[in-house]
Parts: structure tokens; sequence; C-alpha cells
């Protein structure tokens, strides 16, 4: 038995011997192929970690504006990916290159994510931009724009550009030809006057329409034309207790005339005014439930100020409208295409007042909002909203359309002369009062920078 169990054993030893090969060679070529493809598994976790910290913070821009708010708002489940497909078909629709940037200001650096049409995300985090550091920037920005100094002073919107649009501009940005960018700012942002950056030759508005949107989940990316349709135009002049606004009967009066028959084009809008007496809360009211509006536009005082939504207002002739009762005031309407502002301030640098003007179109139920980040003088919104709503019958976006009026008061095209106000096609009369005191050049960014198109630019 001993002399057979040790033939056994020679016979094994070969066996396990290739066993053994086989083994150790099986190992080798797993280890092989797990080199091999490590890049690529590491390389979709990175990717996995990306679209989820995207997820998180659409989410957690959507409670902010919930809680602030206090109610539930509708909302898209849209992943990266899926937001890039949506660009990519928006593109299509409306001859555009849009692109999305979320700009989220971090305790110790500042966090940026692109997307562009039919393309992954590119994060990029600065540990060189705190957020004390940038929110001072900001404030100091926004006070070189609202001086009214004949000289800008370019150095903190130069710092800026370098911070937020530098890092993707000569890479992403201009080689894919975008031309519309998207903006979601987070709080420490949010006051931001896009289109005054400058990148040392030229104003962040004359490369792309700009758009300012509290998340993109939070808005309609359906695309619609309203180069026609039903407009309601009401504002007041007069105030008991506010500034007047004098060039408001002009302002109406004009984009009003011009909507109805909207030079070089068969276009033709049905538009309704009321001014001073007729501009009531209930007539608004009443007026809205008549028919279902396009654009509403309001020229009148409104204000966004520190605290919850009821401290915020538009100024009508006897009462306010609280941004807290524009939530639940029926419209009248599944969707107002377009809501003007064109006399607003926002206490720019408070959070709470910036995401008030940040979700105005979500409170009112509107697809877009047109308002501005300071008081305008009267006679640069006459220039600016008359300019607007001549571009918007003829521009392939609502955006395009408030970044044509933008340039046309910062190259000259349109401004004051004598007693008349130029467009880029015709000339305006103007009153006599008005004529005298208005303003010549409307090229300081004071006249055109703080006006922002709010939520979808579609």
């Amino acid at each position: 038995m001993l002399v057979n169990r040790g033939a056994r054993w020679k016979t094994w030893i070969p066996r396990w011997r290739r066993w053994s090969s086989l083994l150790v060679l099986g190992v080798c070529v797993l280890l092989g192929v797990m080199l091999a493809i490590a890049p690529s598994l590491q390389a979709q976790t990175d990717e996995m970690a990306v679209d989820a910290s995207i997820i998180d913070m659409e989410r957690r821009l959507e409670g902010e504006f919930e809680q602030y708010f206090d109610r539930d708002l509708p909302a898209d489940q849209q992943n990266p990916d899926q937001i890039a497909a949506t660009l990519t078909r928006i593109g299509q629709e409306t001859g555009t290159h849009p692109a999305v940037l979320w700009v989220t200001p971090k305790p110790d650096s500042l966090r940026l994510v692109l997307i562009t049409s039919g393309h992954r995300p590119v994060v990029v985090e600065s540990s060189e931009v705190p957020q004390a550091l940038l929110q001072e920037t900001v404030r100091s920005f926004q006070r070189d724009m609202t001086r009214g100094n004949r000289r800008v002073s370019l150095d903190n919107a130069q710092q800026l550009h370098r911070w937020i649009i530098e890092p993707f501009e000569s890479e992403y940005l201009r080689p894919q030809g975008i031309d519309s960018l998207l903006f979601c700012l987070s709080d420490g942002a949010r006051g931001l006057t896009l289109a005054a950056l400058h990148d040392g030759q030229q104003f962040l508005l004359e490369k792309y329409a700009l758009t300012r949107i509290p998340a993109f989940n939070l808005i309609h990316t359906n695309v619609t034309n309203i180069q026609q349709g039903e407009l309601l135009a009401m504002g007041a002049s007069e105030f008991q207790q506010l500034n007047p606004l004098p060039a408001v009967p002009v302002e109406l009066s004009t984009i009003t005339a011009q909507m109805e028959s909207v030079p070089g084009t068969n276009i033709t809008w049905d538009a309704q005014t009321f001014l001073n007496e007729e501009f009531t809360l209930d007539n608004f009211q009443a007026k809205l439930a008549e028919r279902p509006y396009d654009i509403v536009h309001l020229a009148t005082h409104a204000e966004f100020q520190p605290g919850k939504p009821d401290r915020s207002f538009i100024q009508f002739w006897d009462a306010r409208l609280t941004l807290e009762q524009m939530g639940v005031m029926d419209w009248h309407t599944d969707q107002l295409e377009l809501l003007v502002l064109s006399a607003c301030r926002t206490a720019v640098g408070d959070a709470q007042a910036e995401l008030g003007f940040a979700g105005l179109a979500l409170q009112s139920n509107v697809k877009s909002a047109l308002a501005s980040l300071w008081y305008v003088s009267d006679a640069g919104t006459l220039a600016l909203m008359t300019e607007f709503y001549r571009q918007l019958a003829i521009a392939p976006t609502r955006a395009e359309a408030l970044r044509q009026a933008q340039l046309r008061l910062l190259r000259g095209d349109v401004r004051f002369e004598g007693d008349q106000l130029l467009m880029s096609r015709g000339a305006i009369p103007l009153p006599k009062p008005l004529a005298f005191r208005t303003e010549r050049d409307l090229s300081h960014p004071i006249y055109w920078a703080g006006f922002s198109l709010i939520s979808s630019p579609w």
C-alpha cells in the first residue's frame, strides 16, 4: 500500500505543477485585464460622482426656492446627460448654441460646472477664490457699475471674468461656438451683474446672450415663438409715496404702437394699455380674466427687499402686489410667456432679496421675466424697453432680443438727440419736459447692464 501511495504522488506532482502553472498564468491574465480596465472603471466612477454632485446641487437649489416661497415647485428631474441632450434639442430649434454654467461659492473655494450641448460636464474647483473674496469683489463690482461716473472702472469686472468665464472660454465656449449662456448662481453670486463682466476687450454681453436661472430643472425647456400675440401694458407715472416716472406714458404708448405693427414685418399684436388711475390691482386681475395674454408689461416701481416674500412688491396705483401674493393670484393662463417689470430695484447682497429676484418667474408662474437689479433712469428705461420690443419681433430667442437692445445702448445706436429718441430703425419724438431732462449718452453700464432675463431664455 505504501508503494502504491508513493506512485500516486509521483503521478499527481506533474499534474499539480501544470495546474499551478495554469493558475499563475490565469492570475497574471486577470491582473493584466484589471490593470487595463482600471482607468476606464475609474473614469466611470468619476463620471458617476460628478453626475451625483450636479443632481444634488440642483436639488439643493430647488430646496432653497421652495423654502423661501414656502411651497412646492414643479421641477423636472433631468440628469447631466439629459440636460446636455435638452441643450442640443433647443439649439436645433432656435439656431443657437446654448450652455449652462453653475456658479457655486463655497467657504474655501469657487466651484464652477459647465454643460454644453451633447457633452459631458466640466468641473472647475478654484481654491484661489474663497467665498469671502468673491463676495467682496462682487460688491465692489456692483458699486463700479452703478456709480454713473463717465469713466467706468473695469478692474473688478475683469477679475470676475477671469475667475468665472476664462476657465472655459478658450477650450470649450469658443471651439463649440457657444452664443448663449444660462447662469445658475448660488448664494453669494446671485446679484452678479453678468452683462458687464469684461475680458479686457469686450463686455460679456458682446459675446453671449445671457440669462439667469434658479435651477435648470426649474425652468421651462419648451421653445415658444412669442413674436406675435396678446400684450397687456400697464403702469403709472405718478405715486403718492414713491418717485414719479414721467417717461412711463411714452413707454407704454411707444411699445404698444410698435407691437401693433412691427416695422419691416407682417407681425401684428393685439395690445391694451392702462395708465395711472386705470392701473389698479382689481383692473389688472379683471383684464387677466378677460383673455390669455402672452406678455404682461408693468411700468411701475417694484422692489425686492430683504426678508420674506411679503416684503417685496410691485406698486399699483392703489395697492401693492407682494411677491407672496403673486404665488396665489389667478393669472388665468396655464403659463404667461413673459412678465416685464421695467422699474425694479433689488437689495443686492441680501440673500433673500436675491432669491426673490431670481425666483420672480417661478412665483408668478411665468415662463420668463425681464427685470432690473437697480433703478435705471426713467429715460434710460424708455430707451431699452422700446428697443427690446423691437428686437423681440425678429430675434430667435428673448435672451437674444434683450442682448441686441443692450448692445444698441452700449454702442450708441440708441440714444437721445434733441427732442427725439433715436432707435435702430427710426426715431421717436419726446414730450418737452422729458426731452429737456433726458440723458444724451446711454453707453454707460448703469443704463443697460442691470436688466436681466430670468428663467427661460426661449
